[in-house]
């Protein structure tokens, strides 16, 4: 629906998390027997969560974990992983740091150069630990790290940018070749990240594996307030399942579809699925395991960008184990903690028994339900 700004400019509504709300159906399923699985590059997963490419949520301990517990996490081969031999030094320093100027000392401290040698040891670890290797790189820097990284073994390569496309127009720069790359690497290649429906599709017409959705919709990123750009969650999700739907149609390859950012607790994750998700990706959520590298910090991809930071660090402190947050039990009555459990229950009420039917379920608009009958606990200062 289109609404008039002002003169000539219209602009279409579009909705977030918290505008919309599930309806339950006629048919109840037991929770346990739900089947959340979902399958990216011919690799089937028990749990559609993947934990985000930021410094202070992955390193290869976690991704060896995430890998255990059945989810997938990804490395940022941009990241001080790939810059310093003792990371987990660096990483305590910029968990340390004072608020105070700590985007210009993350600044500084990413100055240090990217080392082949240190991406093929970080993989390596992971592959060791019996993990599944994800790994990320920007588009600028994506032919030389995945040249190390999948020599390595990795098993997934990820090229994510503020907006990921197919058409690039430059005079200065050669165009990041989408299609070549997805074409010639010998691993799957997921990108993004998007939030229409065109540039879904031709990414998906060049190959991508799997397509990232969001723009700035995370809690360290602050790219919608620097920029203006973005599309809220619920909208941007829609319009690119769309595009996964009508390019299945044509081609018969499926391509998931994965939701990157902004979602905070079970519900949203439940949001995003029934708007057309095949996973999500949380990064702030994943900081706060308490096998986290950065001890309960985290911060953005783009924060460390010498000529416009679009991130900031976070404190997100330590809710439990990385067991606890997927898969409870729960300490905290937020949401935020058994994920998994919270979208098989969601998935229960909605009579939906897989991932595909959920995408099937009934959404209405109801910006006001979050607060619905609260005024108890908003006086007692709950939620």
């Amino acid at each position: 629906m289109e609404v008039l700004v002002g003169g000539n400019k219209r602009a279409r509504r579009s909705y977030g998390f918290d505008e919309v709300a599930l309806v339950p159906g006629p048919l109840v399923v037991d929770p346990r027997d739900v089947d959340v699985s979902w399958s990216l590059g011919g690799r089937r997963f028990e749990v559609p969560i993947l934990a985000a490419a930021l410094d202070g949520a992955v390193n290869p301990r976690l991704a060896i974990e995430m890998s255990r517990l059945g989810g997938l996490a990804v490395l940022n081969l941009d990241g001080v992983q790939a810059r310093y031999e003792d990371a987990e030094a660096v990483l305590e320093r910029i968990a340390a740091a004072p608020q105070e100027g700590v985007v210009g000392f993350i600044q500084k401290l990413y100055e240090a150069p990217v080392k082949d040698e240190l991406i093929a040891r970080r993989v390596r670890e992971i592959k060791k630990g019996g993990g599944i290797a994800a790994v990320s790189a920007t588009p600028l820097t994506a032919d030389r790290a995945a040249r190390a990284a999948v020599e390595a073994g990795a098993d997934l390569f990820f090229v994510q940018s503020t907006v990921g496309t197919v058409r690039f127009h430059s005079t200065h720069v050669t165009p990041f070749p989408v299609a070549e790359f997805c074409r010639n690497a010998p691993v799957p290649v997921v990108v993004g990240n998007t939030v229409g429906y065109q540039a879904t599709l031709e990414l998906m017409e060049a190959g991508a594996a799997g397509v990232l959705v969001g723009v700035g919709p995370g809690h360290i990123c602050t790219s919608r307030k620097v920029l203006g750009i973005g599309v809220p969650q619920i909208t941007a999700t829609a319009d690119c399942a769309a595009a996964r739907d009508d390019y299945l149609a044509r081609s018969g390859r499926y391509v998931p579809v994965i939701t990157d950012g902004g979602l905070r607790n079970g519900g949203d994750i439940a949001k995003a699925i029934v708007a057309g998700a095949d996973a999500v990706m949380l990064g702030s959520t994943i900081a706060a395991a308490a096998e986290a590298p950065a001890p309960g910090f985290s911060w953005g991809m783009a924060t460390s960008s010498a000529d416009l930071p679009r991130g900031t660090r976070i404190k997100v402190g330590v809710s439990g184990s990385l067991r606890e947050i997927l898969f409870g039990p729960a300490h905290r009555d937020d949401g935020t903690m058994n994920l998994v459990g919270a979208l098989r229950l969601a998935m229960s009420s909605l009579g939906a028994a897989n991932l595909k039917e959920m995408q099937q379920a009934e959404m209405v608009i109801a910006p006001s339900l979050p607060t619905e009958g609260k005024s108890l606990q908003r006086a007692q200062g709950v939620g």
